[in-house]
């Protein structure tokens, strides 16, 4: 089967491109021919300037360039290449199968007063927009949804989604992410000068106020044995975060550690991993949190409904201080070993193989559907 992958970028590591790149090297091993158009291929990358409103600028302009310019490419090389079948990754109006990897209306609802963030920022508008046209329209011959409940959120938000939609979750890289040795452990905790008496709640995302960092800094006031360790996050964020937790007055057990590009460092050191956001449309970060042998403390948000089970793999809370602590401090008085083989058990099917393979019956079918179209 020749596949084609639409996406703005692509690369081992998180996020969109992250996934492509998986899925990617997926194909190629199972024997398919595997191609990918990137922003680079489509369009044409601006630089990046320095002030913020000439950033959102540019994000504008290159969401609208991929999303339209991008798509009428795609669509010319695909016709150039009848056999082939296309997925496509956020932005570009082309390819037989799109995968929603998050819907924006939502995001702003989950954080409150929808309308207005919608409405100061464009490009929040032209994206909804463009994805109401994509959904109710015929670009795609079928819509992936990354987990159960975003079935509904795509139908609440879109009202009729005129493409059948499947759901296949994402794989978990079991050999990158997995609990760490004794020797592992030690040395990650010893470069942050860790001792066995600290216990160390683990967040991981960029957008630190949809994902929850200040309920987790709230809790910290009724979980005082704990600590907080902060891995991504922008500037300014940081920066809100850091004012939020002197004023709690729990500043001295939270860390930020900024952007970092190797996980598994911070997965070793840890000893549970809390993500207590307002929304998510899968959540990766949890099963990789799993698979590398740590309890997940997380609101009922993305897949961690489908993949933790309280008290055997972590625990399932409300966006409420209080009961966020109360789960710290019960995973604090644990040791983390005798959490290990449960988390990593739980998610030990979710393997990028058998993603791929799904996406491969669905591409299958597509093509076949064309053929019979074609006869």
């Amino acid at each position: 089967m020749h596949i084609v992958q639409i996406v703005p970028t692509m690369g081992r590591g998180g996020g969109i491109s992250g996934v492509a790149w998986h899925l990617h090297r997926q194909f190629v091993e199972m024997g398919h021919t595997a191609e990918t158009l990137t922003e680079g291929d489509l369009g044409r990358r601006h630089p990046v300037p320095r002030s913020l409103t000439a950033q959102r600028l540019r994000r504008l302009v290159t969401a609208v360039s991929f999303s339209l310019r991008g798509g009428m490419r795609a669509r010319r090389h695909l016709a150039q290449h009848p056999s082939a079948v296309s997925i496509c990754h956020n932005a570009a109006l082309a390819g037989d199968v799109y995968v929603n990897h998050g819907v924006v209306s939502e995001t702003m609802r989950a954080r409150g007063h929808m309308l207005w963030r919608m409405l100061r920022n464009p490009l929040h508008v032209f994206t909804y927009l463009r994805d109401r046209y994509r959904y109710r329209g015929r670009t795609h011959r079928a819509v992936v949804a990354l987990c159960d409940s975003e079935v509904e959120v795509l139908r609440r938000t879109y009202g009729r989604v005129r493409p059948p939609v499947h759901v296949i979750g994402h794989g978990v890289d079991l050999e990158e992410h997995r609990p760490p040795t004794p020797v592992e452990r030690e040395a990650a905790r010893a470069r942050l000068a860790l001792d066995e008496e600290h216990r160390v709640a683990l967040f991981i995302g960029h957008e630190l106020d949809r994902k929850g960092v200040a309920l987790l800094i709230d809790a910290l006031v009724d979980a005082p044995t704990v600590m907080l360790l902060v891995v991504g996050g922008y500037r300014s964020a940081v920066n809100r975060m850091t004012a939020r937790a002197i004023d709690r007055g729990v500043a001295e057990r939270v860390l930020f550690a900024g952007p970092q590009v190797d996980l598994a460092p911070w997965f070793a050191a840890a000893d549970m991993f809390a993500f207590p956001s307002a929304y998510e449309s899968y959540g990766l970060v949890i099963t990789e949190a799993l698979a590398s042998g740590i309890p997940v403390i997380a609101t009922r948000v993305g897949v961690a409904p489908e993949v933790i089970v309280d008290g055997h793999n972590g625990y399932l809370v409300d966006p409420e201080p209080r009961q966020i602590a109360d789960r710290l401090e019960s995973v604090a008085a644990t040791e983390v070993a005798q959490w290990r083989q449960a988390c990593r058990d739980s998610v030990i099917h979710l393997t990028w193989r058998a993603t791929a393979e799904r996406y491969l019956q669905l591409l299958g079918e597509l093509a076949t559907q064309r053929g019979g179209a074609r006869s």
